[in-house]
């Protein structure tokens, strides 16, 4: 048996580096893009499905500002009191304008962020959160650690141009789509991000209501596109122009990065490579489902045990469905074995499956005892993970049983 599940794999494996090859091949292809690094991702699986550079780490501009937002929606409560510092109030603009010792609410303060994209409410953001701007990118680089994004650094809250001993401000284009993916799909204030970064526009004053403010959306592509959910835009003269935004349509979640995608004269480009990119992505791909793959067997012959065989069945592994990947399962979830893992395909492409399963067992056997693994592939990549387990438990052969077997017998 162990060799029949040898060739398997085998054969699996080499099926998956065919259609990995072709997938890979289909990525290269040129769209014609002005962005020097770009991505296209489903937001469901974190899979990419079309790069152009998209690990070379570049600058980053404004689009640090989502990263910003979405770790103060989650420390921070909507009416927490902001007091501008002077480090705050002296941002460069674009800013809102703020003076020193002021005190406004954090729910404003997040709508001038994102709307306005004001550097000067970043700031005061990330010292009401963070204690400090540094204290606050400290929290930044942990939660881009947790999400997998390990070319990522951030130094400021705003996405000015820096540099530490770290390195510069960076990230890339993937690890940029995989934070909006996490504000859109995984955070548990996805819901707030959403309804702020979708805010036409907003009106505020500061806490005192001596001062009133005004903001308007600055994200184009909500009017760009049917099914425009949300984005942040970026400049710096480094940076360049850059951009994240997310397209849900015909159950399809559409997340595009880009970075130095032109710089002045060019503002439109990112407008045009966005819109690129997710057409590529609604015409290309469609919605499957992976399903847990079929056991050729529901039990194991089991030695020297006080049964012959033990029942097996089959579990999700922590994180299905909300890996990119091979090596990045960064979710939570703990789908069950019978909860489908969605995901963008071609139409072309094939689920494929690489098991591995134990031949037999020698007792003792414990319930829940793994005895092999599963995992669906795509592209070459690992999008779920699966434990095969024994739902029994099945005890070794010892004197009394074998007193009791006998007994047994003789009564019959």
């Amino acid at each position: 048996m162990a060799d029949r599940w040898k060739r398997i794999t085998a054969g699996l494996l080499l099926a998956a580096m065919f259609l990995s090859g072709s997938a890979n091949a289909a990525a290269q292809e040129d769209l014609g893009l002005y962005a020097r690094s770009a991505v296209l991702m489903d937001g469901d699986s974190g899979r990419v499905l079309y790069g152009k550079e998209e690990q070379t780490e570049l600058p980053m501009a404004s689009t640090t500002k989502i990263m910003t937002c979405i770790l103060a929606l989650e420390e921070a409560a909507p009416d927490a009191v902001c007091t501008v510092s002077g480090h705050a109030a002296s941002q460069p603009e674009v800013k809102l304008g703020m003076a020193e010792g002021d005190t406004f609410y954090l729910r404003d303060l997040l709508c001038s962020l994102m709307l306005e994209s004001h550097n000067d409410s970043a700031v005061c953001i990330a010292e009401t959160v963070g204690g400090s701007v540094e204290g606050f990118a400290a929290k930044m680089n942990a939660k881009a650690g947790e999400l997998g994004c390990t070319q990522t650094h951030y130094i400021t809250p705003n996405g000015l141009d820096a540099q530490d001993e770290g390195g510069e401000h960076r990230t890339t284009a993937r690890e940029l789509a995989l934070v909006m993916r996490y504000c859109l799909r995984q955070s548990p204030k996805s819901a707030e991000f959403l309804e702020i970064t979708q805010t036409p526009s907003c009106t505020f004053t500061n806490i005192a209501g001596s001062r009133s403010y005004s903001c308007t959306n600055h994200n184009a592509f909500l009017q760009i596109m049917d099914g425009a959910l949300s984005g942040k835009t970026g400049f710096t003269s480094k940076a360049g122009y850059c951009y994240v935004g997310a397209l849900e349509r015909d159950g399809k979640l559409l997340i595009v990065a880009l970075l130095a995608c032109g710089w002045p004269h060019h503002k439109g480009y990112k407008w045009a490579d966005t819109k690129k990119l997710m057409n590529y992505g609604l015409e290309n791909y469609e919605v499957r489902e992976i399903s847990a793959p079929v056991l050729g067997t529901d039990s194991l012959p089991v030695t020297d045990g006080q049964k012959e065989t033990v029942q097996i069945t089959i579990q999700a592994e922590p994180g299905n469905g909300s890996g990119t990947g091979t090596d990045a399962a960064q979710g939570t979830e703990n789908a069950a074995a019978g909860t489908p893992v969605r995901i963008l395909m071609r139409p072309e492409e094939q689920v494929e499956t690489r098991m591995e399963l134990a031949d037999t067992l020698a007792a003792p056997v414990s319930a829940g005892q793994q005895v092999g693994t599963a995992q669906c592939l795509v592209g070459g990549e690992v999008y779920a993970s699966y434990r095969i387990v024994t739902k029994e438990e099945i005890l070794k052969k010892d004197y009394p049983y074998c007193l009791r077997k006998v007994w047994e017998l003789v009564l019959l």
